[in-house]
């Protein structure tokens, strides 16, 4: 059976429906991660070496598992949550527990980079934990954060790709059934080449919003 220009449409809507989805969760649990990672270590507002010492932990075992090896390790983890354990669906799970950690470092390391006298200007203007962290922390390590969220985005159009060996769908699954089981050299060379265009985009969209948020 050969394979038709829409079906390189359907797989590249698997692949941005994958990363979108997976982005977004994982960020939702990796910003809160990483900004803890922060004001617990020692010497900063909110210093606290258990709760430190637990995440980073957690965080460096999480990262530990190579990402195909982790598809596979929750497979019940993953039939609990979305019912089943292949498909688009399916592989948004391991792809949402293996970003979310790295996203955690990513903003630990950019929040990290600002000027430690902005905490004490807060500090000196009365202003309260959560406000160091909302009104002048997060503002303060936007640019380098969005930087931070681009490498993640890449990474886990990757981790998309890789999830496809394991019927995830996508441009991965496309590339695996096609180009390299059936040895159509075309889909592979198709496959490569919109991988390659989708990476710049995201890599110039971030750099480009990173650099306006910087003039501001």
């Amino acid at each position: 059976m050969g394979i038709e220009w829409t079906d390189f449409v359907t797989a590249l809507e698997q692949t941005l429906t994958m990363v979108g989805f997976s982005l977004c969760f994982s960020a939702i649990i990796g910003l809160p991660l990483g900004m803890a990672l922060v004001v617990t270590r020692k010497g900063h507002i909110l210093e606290n070496a258990l709760v430190f010492n637990v995440l980073s932990t957690i965080v460096n075992i999480i990262r530990s598992v190579p990402f195909i090896i982790l598809v596979i390790a929750i497979i019940p983890f993953t039939r609990l949550i979305v019912g089943t354990s292949i498909g688009t669906s399916a592989a948004i799970v391991p792809m949402v527990l293996s970003a979310a950690p790295y996203i955690s470092r990513l903003v630990e390391n950019a929040v990290l980079e600002v000027d430690t006298g902005v905490i004490e200007a807060a500090q000196a203007m009365g202003a309260t934990e959560w406000q160091i962290i909302v009104r002048f922390l997060l503002p303060e390590a936007l640019p380098a954060l969005v930087l931070g969220l681009t490498i993640a985005t890449i990474g886990l159009v990757g981790e998309s790709a890789m999830a496809g060996t394991v019927g995830g769908g996508g441009i991965g699954d496309l590339a695996i059934t096609y180009g390299y089981e059936q040895y159509d050299y075309h889909v592979m060379f198709v496959t490569v080449v919109i991988l390659i265009l989708l990476v710049q985009f995201i890599q110039t969209l971030g750099n480009l919003i990173s650099r306006r948020i910087r003039r501001r």
